[in-house]
């Protein structure tokens, strides 16, 4: 592994003398996510392995380049998860890329984001120097904000090497419920019921039905079941992990519209006005819909409700895939690129064109 630490080393000393950029890519699962690809690849699959797994701390640490399925596997041993639920887009997934994108999946509105279960990150900047921040276990605070900030920074900042992530135990027992239901009412029952003590783990409407999972301790799900009603939903693992993976005849139509938006507004919120077809994750707080509206129309609308619409996938990209920053917050992101980046070469232009 030093074998390859110093030809990251040597690579990055390179392309700070030529101002060459660099394209920090794992296993090239969410290519397409960002800005246009620039800059020559710079591959992190050489450096791969678990340094450290503590089932009774519930830690594990791992090199950026280990595949985000070996980990699982390893956690799945011990009857443990990356509660998170990152999107596993292709078997290709490594770790790195998981932390560098910070997605989640259904069980985010339960248990939190990516950032929440970063305990500690190693970062090759662009001097070629290796920052530590925070640590590995839950406990050593120190660093801790900074660890979380190179969630999903897209690899702007720098090389993320080696990360420590918190881990759960798999819940004992898990139901999914259906429901007939339209759009208005769903997000109206997901917010009464969110403000309620109810094991609900994930929850999400599409075309008229919505699936909501409950998990935890068997008697408090039972409960739960009798409390909500419903039908239970016989193929819930497979919707779960279809929905988790963008692999559902939603996330892979290939009729229709081809834009994809990710919106992000307060759970409350009824439908928003905007034309296309909707998907709706988080109790209410994710929002996906596939239209050929224009961006400005579209943020113009979701920026009102206080929140801000992301260019997930296809559309013109020239629109700004994120969300414009406001003057102060993109200053915070200049200075910080100067600071790890000074030379300009990571990732250039993958989040913003200004970076």
């Amino acid at each position: 592994m030093d074998q390859a630490l110093q030809q990251f080393r040597d690579r990055i000393a390179s392309a700070s003398v030529s101002k060459t950029p660099l394209r920090i890519r794992g296993g090239g699962s969410k290519d397409w996510y960002g800005q246009n690809l620039q800059g020559e690849l710079l591959d992190t699959r050489a450096y791969s392995g678990i340094v450290a797994y503590e089932p009774t701390e519930l830690v594990i640490t791992a090199r950026c380049g280990t595949p985000l399925a070996e980990i699982e596997a390893a956690l799945a041993e011990r009857n443990q998860m990356l509660a998170f639920e990152p999107p596993r887009f292709s078997p290709d997934s490594t770790i790195g890329g998981v932390i560098a994108a910070g997605l989640s999946g259904p069980r985010r509105q339960a248990v939190g984001a990516v950032r929440d279960f970063v305990l500690g990150a190693v970062l090759m900047d662009g001097n070629g120097e290796m920052l530590r921040f925070g640590g590995q276990v839950m406990k050593n605070v120190a660093g801790y904000d900074v660890s979380r900030m190179l969630v999903g920074s897209l690899g702007m900042l720098g090389l993320i090497l080696e990360v420590s992530l918190k881990v759960l135990p798999k819940p004992f027992h898990e139901t999914t419920l259906r429901f007939e239901m339209r759009k208005t009412e769903s997000i109206e029952q997901l917010n009464k019921w969110g403000g309620q003590p109810l094991p609900i783990s994930a929850s999400a409407w599409h075309g008229g039905v919505l699936i909501v999972r409950l998990s935890g301790a068997e008697s408090a799900v039972k409960a739960a079941m009798q409390k909500m009603g419903g039908e239970e939903e016989a193929q819930a693992d497979v919707f779960w992990n279809e929905l988790r993976d963008h692999s559902n005849q939603y996330f892979s139509a290939t009729n229709g519209p081809t834009a994809l938006w990710r919106l992000s507004v307060p759970s409350a919120i009824p439908p928003l006005a905007l034309e296309g077809e909707h998907l709706i994750e988080w109790g209410g707080a994710q929002r996906w819909l596939r239209t050929e509206m224009d961006a400005d129309t579209i943020r113009s609308v979701v920026t009102q409700v206080g929140g801000h619409a992301t260019l997930f996938r296809g559309g013109d990209k020239s629109v700004g895939v994120f969300h414009p920053l406001v003057p102060p917050l993109a200053r915070v992101h200049r200075n910080l690129k100067n600071a790890f980046d000074p030379s300009g070469i990571f990732n250039p232009e993958r989040m913003y064109k200004e970076f």
